[in-house]
């Protein structure tokens, strides 16, 4: 069996490390510093479950899909889909702030209205960073808006809430690599010390092109916008090939891609899942014939799991979200994207 030991060398030191925070919040031999997974001390403790929940471990992929999605559904670009969507947030609030059309917002405020989540582990900006964090509230979840491009060790305090157990219905919002992670947390590869994983409830995942290095894209907006003015960036279609910086006085500033592609992790181009597949909803910019001034208001949804269109469902009922009429080639559209990702992740 693979030790501890498997994680420094088959991950840390092979540039894979996503800084997801899977390996954290048990023990105190994983932390994280400035978007980093850091090794503190020695261990040669094998059947860890750092090594069994890490994301870029090896695993049988096919047999963990087989567990929790109905392979009759499966879809060999996008994973498993129920039904493609065109939503937002019927709420203009909750879009105030978002990354698009707050339909993540949403959803989270609905499942903690109805009591099917009490807690939600999200990231929050801290400073210039993010950080993990635990909402309780709607407040806290309002809170949580918006993206920063850099991936912060969200599931350390997944692992801390879950050793808690104070909250017994926790919803997890992520890219792939948290939603693969929280996955294996919730087919219990060791019964006896599961770290409470029955109490992950819902999953949310995030569509997810690739994530930056955190000193490199600060240093990058710091050349255009003083870091203290930046409320929001986004990256539009491809066409634009840019990165949008928008001031908190509502100017924005376009960056030639050129300059961001340099900081893309490495673990993340080795990714090959762009629509996070491992969740009972998956969320991404939306796509329509209206053009990205439109689009970038709304939300593509994929709903994969009997209990993600249950939530859907109810959102339709209560008017927690809107519909919007998919345009035609939507699907294969986002199907050729997703497996372009994959296919550069396999070369």
């Amino acid at each position: 069996m693979l030790s501890t030991f498997a994680l420094d060398t088959q991950v840390l030191q092979k540039d894979l490390c996503t800084s997801c925070g899977a390996c954290q919040g048990m023990c105190p031999y994983w932390s994280s510093w400035n978007g980093r997974t850091v090794w503190l001390f020695d261990c040669d403790r094998e059947n860890g479950r750092c090594q069994a929940f890490c994301p870029r471990m090896p695993f049988d992929e096919e047999a963990l899909r087989a567990k929790f999605f109905d392979p009759s559904q499966a879809d060999p670009d996008i994973g498993p889909c129920r039904g493609l969507y065109l939503v937002r947030s019927a709420d203009p609030s909750d879009r105030e702030g978002a990354q698009h059309g707050g339909t993540v917002t949403a959803l989270l405020k609905l499942a903690l209205s109805e009591g099917l989540i009490d807690a939600a582990v999200l990231n929050r900006m801290e400073g210039e960073d993010p950080a993990g964090f635990l909402a309780t509230s709607e407040a806290d979840i309002l809170a949580c808006r918006g993206s920063s491009f850099r991936i912060a060790p969200t599931l350390a305090v997944l692992n801390r809430a879950l050793k808690e157990d104070e909250y017994k219905k926790i919803a997890v919002v992520g890219t792939a690599c948290k939603t693969l992670a929280t996955y294996k947390m919730r087919s219990k590869p060791f019964p006896d010390r599961d770290n409470n994983a029955d109490n992950i409830a819902l999953v949310i995942g995030l569509f997810c092109g690739w994530g930056l290095d955190w000193d490199g894209l600060k240093a990058l907006a710091a050349k255009y916008v003083p870091l203290e003015d930046i409320a929001h960036m986004d990256i539009p279609p491809s066409k634009y090939h840019s990165l949008v910086i928008r001031r908190r006085d509502g100017a924005e500033v376009s960056v030639d891609l050129d300059e961001v592609t340099p900081l893309v992790r490495p673990a993340c181009k080795a990714c090959a899942d762009m629509t996070a597949e491992f969740a009972d909803i998956s969320v991404g910019s939306g796509r329509s014939a209206d053009g990205w001034d439109v689009d970038k208001g709304w939300n593509e949804l994929i709903v994969r799991s009997e209990k993600g269109e249950k939530l859907l469902q109810l959102a339709r009922e209560k008017g927690a979200l809107e519909f919007k009429e998919l345009p035609e080639g939507a699907l294969a559209k986002l199907k050729r994207a997703a497996a372009g990702k994959r296919s550069k992740a396999a070369r």
